[in-house]
């Protein structure tokens, strides 16, 4: 039993060397010399495999752990999470209070612990109702409140929609198609031409924003940028 578990142990202790040597190439080959030369997306997909492959490997090294020792607590440092995000405290309190000689216990302290949670993104509907409005004296017309202006006239996203879809293709590089298939598991049908619409619409909207960002650049003879230099022509010459 004990030979078994020790070989065990060993090509545990293997498998995650030679894994931890592929992560260290990989991380060599991004971040290194020539990193210039490769995708970091792919290099990135295939540390995320790598590094998952590991994490089995550990989860199943502390599960054996636990079981021969099911009393020694788990050590871990995982550092603190930022003092920004909100706190939803829950206080578990033990079952009985009470001593045995009839007496209430009171608190001498407590063990305070934090995890970190995430409230998925929730998709609402915005009812907006314009009432009117009429004089039974005179009927002299109906007073209503206008329309509020739209991004997308008679369509059906609010400005944060529109905001949310563009977020995500180019900050996260979500596609669009993935996008209408998150939108579908809420039972909300969205074509990819249909968000495209959006997207097309917001960027036309945002047009004199980019202008406005991009005419000081302009002015100079040359841009600097972080691996390259690129000499642009002056509007002078």
């Amino acid at each position: 039993m004990v030979v078994a578990s020790e070989g065990r142990n060993l090509r545990k202790q293997d498998r995650i060397n030679h894994l931890e040597t592929l992560v260290a190439a990989f991380k060599q080959a991004l971040f290194g010399a020539k990193s210039e030369k490769t995708d970091p997306d792919q290099f990135e997909l295939a540390l995320e495999d790598i590094e998952m492959a590991m994490a089995v490997i550990h989860a199943e090294d502390e599960a054996d752990q636990l079981a021969s020792h099911p009393t020694k607590p788990r050590k871990a440092n995982r550092g603190s999470l930022p003092k920004h995000l909100p706190r939803i405290e829950e206080v578990i309190e033990p079952e009985e209070i009470t001593c045995d000689c009839g007496a209430k216990r009171h608190v001498i302290g407590e063990d305070v612990s934090e995890r970190l949670d995430v409230v998925p993104a929730q998709f609402r509907v915005i009812v907006t109702r314009r009432p009117k409005y009429a004089c039974r004296s005179c009927e002299d017309g109906i007073v209503q409140a206008l329309a509020p202006a739209r991004l997308i006239p008679g369509g059906l996203p609010t400005e944060a929609t529109v905001a949310h879809v563009i977020v995500s293709k180019y900050a996260d590089h979500l596609p669009l198609y993935r996008q209408a298939q998150i939108y579908s598991r809420q039972g909300i049908d969205l074509d990819r031409s249909t968000l495209a619409s959006w997207v097309g619409k917001a960027a036309f909207e945002l047009k004199p924003v980019f202008n406005a960002l991009i005419a000081n650049p302009k002015r100079s003879n040359k841009l600097f940028m972080p691996s390259r230099q690129i000499a642009t022509q002056s509007p002078a010459g």
